[in-house]
């Protein structure tokens, strides 16, 4: 079976989910500039939630054309990584609305890190058909950015239950870290 089908339905998955996310905010009631200071924490909470996905979605697109073919167990990881994608409109939402209180802000970490986790056996899923002297194992190596961005995000999930912006911080450095798509992919493809 080819990527082709696989990447199209997740590339609609994601722009539904933005859509789902962009519909949460809602208009100030007043026509000043302080009728907006209420909705920034909401509005902080989908830029940072909206950065997120766009990364998953620009690294998704890397991570397939490094690729010729999927199976079953490829379709069933990427449908686990779109489930926990699904859910980020809802702590995005809860998150801004509460001002990233601890259990909103720790409950944005889980998704963030099954999200992680949804990615991880995807390449490993892909990792396993393709072989490991294939163009994607030999871009992916050890993948340390994976591994390294589970490890910040359950850190920060129990820090949200301490301070939830030092939670936060860590949700934008992971995000910072991956936000140059894997150039490692690229590299392995031109040549």
């Amino acid at each position: 079976m080819t990527r082709n089908r696989m990447e199209a339905f997740s590339d609609g998955v994601i722009a539904i989910i933005l859509t789902i996310m962009v519909l949460e905010l809602r208009v100030p009631h007043g026509t000043d500039l302080a009728s907006l200071g209420p909705l920034l924490p909401k509005f902080a909470s989908y830029v940072m939630s909206f950065a997120m996905l766009g990364i998953y979605w620009n690294n998704h697109h890397h991570l397939l054309h490094a690729i010729k073919h999927v199976d079953g167990r490829v379709l069933w990881a990427n449908l686990h990584l779109l489930f926990w994608l699904s859910l980020v409109p809802f702590v995005t939402a809860w998150s801004g609305d509460t001002h990233f209180a601890a259990l909103p802000v720790a409950a944005w970490g889980a998704v963030q890190f099954m999200a992680g986790v949804g990615y991880f056996l995807l390449v490993r899923a892909l990792l396993a058909l393709h072989g490991k002297d294939s163009i994607l194992a030999a871009a992916i190596g050890r993948d340390f950015k994976g591994i390294v961005s589970l490890i910040l995000y359950f850190i920060a999930m129990g820090l949200a239950w301490v301070n939830p912006m030092i939670a936060v911080t860590i949700y934008v450095l992971v995000g910072v870290m991956w936000l140059v798509p894997d150039t490692r992919i690229e590299r392995r493809i031109e040549r």
